[in-house]
């Protein structure tokens, strides 16, 4: 079978799948997933297996800590892809909702009523977790979906599908086993070839990378979503409480640097440069960031601290737009509020942005004039996602701003369509 034939078969039986989808009810939809969770948690220990080798691949390959962090599977993120998939069960069923009603005056009943997109591909690199969150969110929202994921996790991603497939099946006999399906080759040419079936694809969502999401997106003839980065950034304003600041720059720089909503720039008040940089670069230093930074702010630094630090560099202007995805920090003095905002129009990535201040007026200026998908004043840009939002498990961020924007769950994963109810009536 060539590759083409491969990708056709899959796309078609996911379309056929689709249609079996639409036939099944919430309770058992919720009874499929809460019969998935379970299975993971019981085959932890082969999913952790499968997940050695993806790591010790990933390692050979040349992947960056930050990256394999991405990659790895350990019992807490085994429960948590558990937690992710009884959440979802729990959520209303976003299929079937009345959005809109309406009477015209000839008698004629209209509905608008919310329904499955169809067949959902995903592509995502590295964190194997997705595969549950992914395939969870499109099930209980009636949608097939075929997952892609990185050659360094295909182990993990083969037999966390096939685990929830196989509760799924024993859970409800009408389960489609078609429903999730997961790319079986690391051939870069099966995406392009997948991503050509108009016919039974109906919409991709790649996450990953800046690479990756152009790449998908310049070879996709069915519509993509898509956040091409996540340039994030927090505003130390004149205003603001240094001590929730440093805590906040702390939390979004190095909890967890591999993933979208990570601080990639520290934007400064000049108000407070002096007396709030020294003590946080101490802080970052201490975690092994390096800071790129501007003229000013190495001129606070080189004078304030007591020795030289080698993770102290100059920032070149295409790192103001840059995803680092690891232990690295721009950093930046600005003038105020109004510097801070055109610095981030033009730099960032419309995905995550923060304030820290105790002025409302500034904090309002900040959350209605920053254009991105989520703005936040006086917390954590890390906060942008699904989970934290309350939609269970995520399906991706989007920074676009035709349909879905920010975290989508259930409700962004649905189209809608018109039921007209007459009595016989005719268009004169």
């Amino acid at each position: 079978m060539t590759l083409t034939e491969q990708m056709t078969q899959l796309a078609k039986q996911a379309k056929a799948a689709s249609r079996e989808l639409a036939k099944l009810t919430t309770a058992e939809k919720n009874a499929c997933l809460l019969a998935m969770a379970t299975a993971l948690e019981q085959n932890a220990e082969a999913i952790k297996t499968a997940n050695a080798l993806d790591m010790e691949f990933g390692a050979s390959h040349g992947l960056s800590s930050a990256m394999l962090d991405r990659l790895k599977l350990d019992d807490k993120r085994i429960a948590g892809m558990a937690k992710g998939l009884r959440e979802v069960a729990v959520l209303p069923d976003p299929v079937g909702k009345i959005l809109d009603e309406r009477t015209r005056p000839n008698g004629l009943k209209l509905q608008k009523i919310s329904t499955p997109i169809g067949v959902v591909v995903i592509i995502y690199e590295s964190r194997p977790n997705v595969t549950a969150d992914a395939a969870s969110l499109c099930f209980k929202s009636g949608n097939a979906t075929i997952l892609r994921g990185g050659k360094e996790a295909l182990n993990s991603n083969q037999i966390i599908a096939k685990t929830m497939i196989d509760a799924a099946k024993i859970a409800h006999r009408g389960f489609p086993e078609h429903a999730i399906q997961v790319v079986p080759t690391t051939d870069r040419e099966a995406i392009p070839a997948l991503l050509s079936l108009t016919q039974y694809i109906d919409l991709c969502m790649p996450r990953g990378g800046e690479s990756l999401i152009r790449a998908v997106t310049d070879c996709s003839k069915v519509p993509v979503i898509k956040h091409y980065k996540g340039v994030c950034h927090i505003f130390v304003d004149a205003e603001a409480d240094l001590k929730m600041a440093e805590a906040i720059v702390m939390n979004a720089k190095v909890q967890r640097p591999g993933v979208c909503n990570s601080a990639e720039t520290l934007l400064v008040d000049k108000a407070v440069a002096e007396k709030f940089l020294p003590a946080m670069a101490e802080k970052l230093f201490s975690k092994n960031v390096e800071l790129r930074a501007d003229g000013a702010t190495r001129d606070v630094l080189n004078s304030k601290l007591k020795t030289q630090n080698s993770k102290l560099r100059a920032a070149s202007e295409q790192d103001w737009f840059t995803e680092y995805n690891d232990y690295i920090l721009n950093v930046r003095i600005v003038d105020d509020v109004r510097t801070a905002i055109d610095h981030i129009n033009h730099y960032g990535s419309a995905h995550s942005d923060s304030i820290v201040t105790k002025n409302e007026a500034h904090a309002r200026q900040f959350l209605a004039e920053v254009d991105s998908a989520t703005v936040y004043w006086n917390a954590s840009t890390r906060f942008t996602d699904g989970g934290e939002f309350g939609m269970g498990a995520e399906i991706g961020i989007s920074t676009d701003k035709i349909g879905a924007r920010g975290p989508m769950g259930l409700e962004e994963l649905t189209s809608y369509k018109w039921l007209g109810i007459g009595n016989g009536q005719v268009r004169t």
